[in-house]
């Protein structure tokens, strides 16, 4: 593959894209809604091919199941990028208005990064969720997946050029790279003449190699190790169905629970209640030496001590790391020390102290009395994202169509001169 050659041509096809009008890009958007369905039997088929070569590599539970595309499935993909397609247009914005003392009129005024490569795996709906959103905001894409979504992505990549030609614009808005030698990506990370931002989604080892090797910005992510504190005021009856909720809904992502923080005046209360019902949902459990105390003379319940590590420890399982804490400034110190940064948050009716957890807790997304599980684009009415920032620059959190823009100064003068 020539990715010098890919690059001039995304280059040029941003600069088309970003000059195209938003009917014309939300209409690239619902037609390819319309295509994934009507193509289901051959993008199902592509992919029940890389699943089975992914069974055959032995390939976690956790990936196979972010491999894994269903009818339903599709169906969401399709009523996301229709409802991205309905969303705003961000490059119509114009914002800072004002007039200086010498007459000079200044705004802000949207516009798009230029060219992404984002690299990823495992997930084909990343390839729609990612292309829907990057010709929303004008910006050309550079896609490279996994190796073990080779055949879905090949399918939903010519459904996507396929669209793009038809309504006028270049194929080149989304290109893939098809090859899965590494090099390709040591490559595309030095094309900083023709792509403005790399995009990891993947796990811890994928985001240190992008920034050691990039001369492109990175936004790194996307990795959770997740915290929920159960603070001694909270409703233990409401607060049940959130634990289960962020640990069980979908246990294989980066916003599921990982660990829970129960304040020591409640723990013999309610960590037998945990238990009894994260355990019926599957749930096993590693705890401190405290909670241990507590329940290991509970009747139900895959409960073992906690390992060196346990704690720092995405598990993306069925598994729920659980420590006592003696107050609120433990909980802080707690996930200070062992968060990611990603999604953390308390349950608790004292609103002084949520407060205080808000200001204190540098996660990109915290939470009052919820699940940790809304971090994600289509929950945040962003339609869908292009990935989660922990980073502080530029975005934070799930990244939809603002956070793939920049801004230009426009600046209207009467011949004015300096």
């Amino acid at each position: 593959m020539n990715l010098h050659e890919m690059g001039k041509r995304a280059r040029s096809a941003s600069i088309k894209l970003a000059g195209s009008t938003s009917q014309q890009r939300a209409e690239v958007l619902n037609r390819l809604a319309d295509r994934l369905l009507s193509n289901t039997d051959e993008i199902l088929k592509s992919n029940a091919r890389d699943y089975q070569n992914a069974l055959r590599a032995g390939l976690s539970e956790a990936m196979l199941d972010r491999l894994l595309l269903t009818s339903s499935r599709l169906q969401s993909m399709s009523e996301d990028l229709k409802r991205v397609a309905n969303l705003p247009d961000p490059l119509a914005e114009i914002f800072e208005e004002q007039v200086l003392p010498n007459g000079l009129r200044l705004h802000k005024r949207r516009v798009p990064l230029g060219v992404l490569g984002v690299i990823y795996e495992s997930r084909p709906n990343v390839t729609v969720d990612v292309a829907g959103l990057a010709m929303k905001s004008g910006n050309a894409v550079i896609l490279r997946g996994g190796s073990e979504t080779v055949e879905t992505n090949r399918t939903l990549v010519h459904c996507i050029q396929e669209v793009l030609v038809e309504t006028g614009l270049p194929e080149a808005c989304v290109q893939w790279i098809e090859d899965t030698d590494r090099r390709y990506v040591l490559e595309l990370l030095q094309m900083d003449e023709f792509v403005d931002l790399i995009i990891p989604r993947g796990g811890a080892s994928l985001h240190e190699f992008c920034r050691k090797n990039s001369r492109i910005p990175v936004i790194t992510g996307g990795i959770g190790i997740c915290h929920l504190f159960v603070e001694e005021s909270a409703d233990l009856e409401k607060a049940l169905p959130v634990i289960l909720n962020a640990k069980v809904q979908r246990p294989t992502v980066c916003n599921a629970l990982d660990t829970l923080l129960v304040q020591r005046s409640i723990a013999s209360q309610f960590l037998p209640e945990v238990v009894r019902v994260l355990g019926e949902a599957g749930v096993s459990f590693r705890v401190d030496q405290e909670a241990w105390n507590i329940l290991r003379d509970h009747p139900t319940g895959d409960v073992v001590l906690a390992q060196p590590g346990d704690f720092d420890t995405e598990w993306l399982s069925l598994v729920l790391g659980i420590r006592v804490v003696d107050n609120f400034e433990e909980a802080i110190q707690h996930i200070e020390q062992h968060s990611t940064g990603h999604s953390d948050g308390i349950l608790t009716q004292n609103t002084e102290l949520a407060e205080t957890f808000i200001r204190r807790v540098d996660s990109a997304a915290v939470y009052v009395n919820a699940s940790t599980r809304f971090t994600d684009g289509g929950q945040f009415g962003l339609g869908a994202e292009v990935a989660i920032s922990t980073q502080r620059i530029h975005a934070r959190g799930p990244m939809g169509l603002k956070e793939l823009t920049t801004y230009k100064w426009v600046v209207e003068g009467a011949y004015h001169v300096r």
